[in-house]
């Protein structure tokens, strides 16, 4: 399906789940939506914290038109958006138009989901796709870089490979550092802080066999573990795994880089 087509059905609400998996070629990303008077902090923070919050654009104040999706809409366009107001959910939403002011300013920070695809035509199996479930995520001990008032933990993706392609995940992905490029851990969950692997803190875990290495990337939820840490009075961003589905094709960001 063609990024514009999905993006309809998540508009018109014909499809509410994680976007893992679908329009594998082209590039997804997380978003965040921040007040203008907090917009150069953030900027900032994620300038100090790039492999976590790679910005792939930064729009105008009020701007909500993406320019790598056509006639597209950041208030709509994604399957469900968490709002949080001092740092706690207070509400989950399938759009976001009756919320939006114009001072808002909107970041599209890259996505591990890109990635995905390469890593299949690899050869290396991603059980989350299989299952249709969402990756699961996890918050860490790994601090952030702060900047302003913001601050806090990074939260990073888990996939499962097999021992023999591990090397080989890690080259793929270090191809796309705007989409947090290589991983940040590889192997015991309990050296970042994880006691209980089968308990992530977002998404769907879905096991590691005999034979296979947990793999960690950093992940584009970690706004939103900041934003609870920091007690910023508002934001928004995307539900973790439902991502904004951009019409840039995954060849055209490698070739670009």
């Amino acid at each position: 399906m063609l990024p514009t087509n999905f993006r309809a059905n998540i508009r018109s609400g014909k499809h509410q789940t994680h976007t893992s998996g679908f329009c594998q070629n082209y590039v997804q990303a997380n978003l965040v939506i921040l007040p203008k008077k907090y917009a150069f902090d953030f900027l900032l923070f994620t300038m100090r914290n790039q492999k976590s919050c790679p910005v792939v654009e930064v729009m105008e104040a009020g701007q909500f038109q993406s320019k790598y999706a056509k006639d597209s809409d950041i208030r709509t366009d994604i399957p469900m958006y968490h709002v949080y107001e001092h740092g706690e959910l207070v509400g989950k939403k399938m759009n976001i138009k009756e919320v939006w002011r114009d001072d808002f300013v909107s970041f599209l920070i890259g996505c591990s989901f890109t990635f995905e695809s390469q890593l299949i035509r690899g050869g290396i199996p991603l059980r989350h796709i299989e299952e249709n479930k969402n990756v699961a995520m996890y918050t860490t001990n790994i601090k952030t870089k702060k900047a302003g008032v913001f601050d806090g933990p990074m939260v990073v993706s888990m996939r499962p490979v097999p021992d023999s392609l591990v090397q080989k995940a890690t080259e793929i992905t270090s191809l796309f550092p705007k989409m947090h490029g290589g991983p940040v851990h590889i192997g015991d969950p309990e050296k970042i802080g994880i006691q209980d692997i089968t308990k992530p803190d977002f998404g769907d875990f879905v096991g590691i066999k005999e034979g296979e290495t947990p793999m960690f990337w950093a992940c584009g939820v970690t706004p939103q573990a900041v934003a609870q840490h920091a007690n910023i009075p508002f934001m928004i961003t995307h539900s973790p795994g439902c991502m904004f589905v951009t019409d840039w094709k995954n060849e055209d960001y490698l070739h670009e880089g």
